[in-house]
């Protein structure tokens, strides 16, 4: 892999030839969005669709239930941050495979290590497998709080069930709900970008 394919400045992934498949299903790189330095941030999967029309992710149906929902909890999707585990659009939107998930995830850690969060909150059973390194049931263990070690810095995860769930089971509604609630109390229902480091924050824990 050559410099030229592969290039990422500061957050963003400027070009990436890593995976074929992808590069022929995007239309673009779809880079998190949000404050730099944000005290929360939210993994998904990858960019759907709309994400991939507009260059943001969560902004189609899945991104009108998390926005909602912030909201009800205190919390501004502009002052947290938002980001994939994988940054192009998987082909028929099907899930990316474990060599797409590792030929972005240099991206994803080096995205984590600058941003330093004070909390990791997967939204969904992908990523909440790809940052804890096992297997998750989501829907069980949503709302539970794990440590996950990227780089060299420990990191607090919340698991979270998607929030497309909600739509072919309303009962996540409740659950995903109580999580996000969780999340906010865990950053002060803030979400912003403190002057103290979010790494800083959760030595103690």
């Amino acid at each position: 892999m050559s410099e030229e394919s592969d290039e990422m400045d500061g957050l963003e992934v400027l070009a990436c030839e890593r995976c074929p498949a992808l590069c022929e299903s995007r239309s673009r790189i779809v880079n998190g969005v949000g404050p730099a330095a944000a005290d929360l941030l939210f993994v998904g999967e990858a960019p759907g669709e709309s994400e991939d029309r507009q260059g943001e992710p969560f902004v189609g149906r899945s991104g009108d239930v998390l926005d909602s929902i912030l909201e009800e909890c205190g919390l501004d999707r502009t002052a947290v941050r938002i980001t994939n585990c994988v940054r192009c659009r998987p082909p028929e939107n099907r899930d990316p495979t474990g060599e797409e998930l590792g030929n972005c995830r240099s991206y994803l850690d080096r995205e984590i290590e600058r941003v330093d969060p004070e909390l990791l909150v997967p939204l969904g059973k992908v990523p909440a497998e790809h940052l804890l390194d096992r297997s998750v049931a989501v829907t069980t263990e949503a709302g539970a709080v794990h440590d996950a070690r990227i780089g060299d810095a420990s990191y607090r995860v919340l698991v979270c069930v998607h929030p497309a769930a909600t739509f072919y089971d309303p009962s996540q509604t409740d659950t995903l709900e109580a999580t996000l609630e969780t999340a906010a109390e865990l950053v002060g229902a803030s979400g912003g970008t403190g002057g103290e480091s979010g790494q800083s924050r959760i030595d103690g824990f």
